[in-house]
């Protein structure tokens, strides 16, 4: 579907829900939280994990579109339309600071002290000193980068040159300061989400096209093998030794091995495009049901709650 179209249009309805209460400073629960972005409107919602109920919404400016936690228990957020990034600060339940100087900021992968933030409309990767919210430098790639993810070394990133990319950019990190583009590779389907496996060695790139998800070695040009996979467009995030692998479009999530063996799949609302993880839980927001479905390491559904007319993207707060 054409889900920026589904957003416009959903704009347009009236509102009038009451969203409760409102996140106020106090520390980070003593439990298991995730902040999911509410698309359409101007806020972050706080997401039990261990029952899927609303902790609370931290305003931010309009059209939260992407979300990544940061070591610390912080969370970058993507406003592509307003061409800023907010840097978010869970202990407090409050905005940072709020970065501009990007066109249309799309997802971040995070490492350490940096947050790597792919720029569609310039075609960068941008790095940004993540505890000063302040960007250190820009590397260019072949095309309007999208999906980004960053290898457990921290030494490599790669980039999907599009939403339905024909190729993927790989740029040393070795130095964030200075991110080099090492090389371009062709997947064997329109590429659409990148994801680095736990083990350190391999990535996942999912398609924009069919059913097909690609396993490739860090260092590789062709990939080592192809799984069966949902509807497109595919998104994956890694609990523990598993890897879980949604379809939005078919309201499935996936679960398979590193080994690629399908061992589960789990039905949750159409329009789960994204899933994001932690160490106990996986969480699938809704962008057509504004749910989020919550998962334990095995892919069984804990939860499912409504949480706001639109909910894209999702991320686990790490307080380490």
């Amino acid at each position: 579907m054409d889900r920026r179209a589904f957003l416009l249009t959903a704009a347009a309805l009236p509102f009038s829900l009451a969203y409760g209460p409102r996140a106020t400073a106090g520390g980070i629960p003593d439990r298991p939280f995730a902040l999911v972005t509410a698309d359409l409107d101007a806020h972050v919602v706080a997401v039990d994990l261990s029952n899927g109920r609303v902790l609370g919404r931290i305003p931010t400016q309009l059209g939260p579109r992407s979300i990544e936690a940061l070591p610390g228990g912080g969370a970058f957020v993507a406003h592509t339309d307003l061409g800023r990034v907010t840097l978010l600060d869970a202990r407090s339940f409050r905005v940072r600071r709020v970065i501009g100087g990007f066109r249309a900021p799309r997802y971040t992968a995070a490492f350490g002290d940096h947050a790597y933030v792919t720029d569609s409309a310039r075609g960068e990767v941008v790095t940004v000193n993540a505890a000063r919210g302040t960007v250190v430098s820009r590397a260019s790639v072949a095309g309007p980068a999208r999906h980004v993810t960053i290898t457990r070394d921290g030494e490599m990133i790669w980039a999907a040159l599009g939403s339905k990319a024909r190729e993927v950019a790989v740029l040393d990190a070795s130095v964030p300061r200075r991110l080099r583009p090492v090389r371009t590779l062709a997947t064997p389907f329109l590429a659409h989400d990148v994801v680095a496996a736990p083990d350190g060695e391999h990535i996942w790139v999912t398609s924009g096209d069919s059913r097909r998800v690609a396993v490739y070695h860090r260092s590789g040009r062709r990939p080592l093998e192809t799984l069966a996979a949902g509807a497109p467009p595919q998104h994956i995030a890694f609990v523990r030794q598993f890897a879980f692998v949604a379809s939005g479009d078919d309201g499935t999530v996936r679960i398979h091995r590193l080994d690629g063996t399908l061992v589960h799949e789990a039905e949750v609302p159409i329009g789960s495009y994204n899933v994001s993880f932690g160490d106990r839980y996986a969480i699938a927001p809704s962008l057509l049901r504004g749910t989020v479905a919550v998962l334990d390491p095995r892919g069984r559904i804990g939860a499912v709650r409504w949480v706001a007319r639109a909910a894209h993207d999702a991320c686990i707060v790490v307080d380490t």
